[in-house]
């Protein structure tokens, strides 16, 4: 389980319930400049995320995953 070790874990209120996500550390510093390029905090991005993929039925680290990977394949 050496892999859980270089995950970075963040609490978030989702839709009035609190959550956390692990995720690896590069994925939460490209969220975080995307959330910074639009003006808005983490927790606001994560919150965008979270309502777009719940028709999607998918998790939402990957859901966060994913994002990150679309920013980045933007930039």
């Amino acid at each position: 389980m050496q892999a859980a070790r270089h995950l970075r874990k963040r609490s978030f209120a989702l839709a009035g319930h609190r959550t956390s996500v692990a995720l690896e550390p590069e994925f939460w510093t490209v969220l975080e400049e995307a959330a910074r390029c639009r003006g808005l905090s983490l927790a606001a991005l994560v919150t965008q995320i979270d309502t777009a993929r719940a028709d999607m039925a998918q998790p939402l680290a990957s859901a966060l995953r994913l994002h990150a990977l679309a920013e980045a394949q933007r930039r």
